[in-house]
């Protein structure tokens, strides 16, 4: 595992360059791994304003907005008690966490970054390879 680790974050390092930003203002790779997610794209940018983190307009109406915010909250506290239930019960070990949390790390470089169209396949790739090795059973 620390091989594929350590592969991995220096693949990440090195692709990252100049990619444009998706149609939702996340980078192409980020938009990926949200279509994985359990969120959609409307939902994180609805948690993103919320938080403060950004100051994206919405173009539906308040009850629309209101609604989606009320999902996204709850998603969001759906999320945290799998996450806790999955660690209390050891599904969720250790090293899993460990794993997860040094892939984030280099997912928010991304974020914060350009890379290689060319390059995308490689990363998109990379971390599903990672993730499906997390969670084997």
């Amino acid at each position: 595992m620390g091989a594929l680790i350590f592969y991995f974050s220096t693949s990440i390092q090195i692709c990252i360059a100049m990619s444009g930003m998706g149609s939702n203002n996340f980078p192409n790779i980020l938009t990926e791994i949200i279509k994985k997610s359990l969120f959609t794209p409307r939902q994180i940018e609805i948690i993103l304003k919320q938080k403060g983190l950004s100051d994206t307009e919405f173009t539906i109406t308040k009850g629309a907005y209101y609604r989606q915010v009320s999902q996204s909250r709850e998603k969001l506290a759906r999320l945290y008690y799998s996450f806790i239930v999955l660690r209390a019960l050891d599904i969720l070990l250790v090293d899993d966490i460990n794993v997860i949390s040094r892939l984030t790390e280099q997912v928010s470089v991304i974020k914060d970054g350009d890379v290689f169209p060319e390059r995308e396949r490689d990363i998109l790739g990379l971390i599903e390879r990672v993730v499906k090795q997390t969670t084997g059973m």
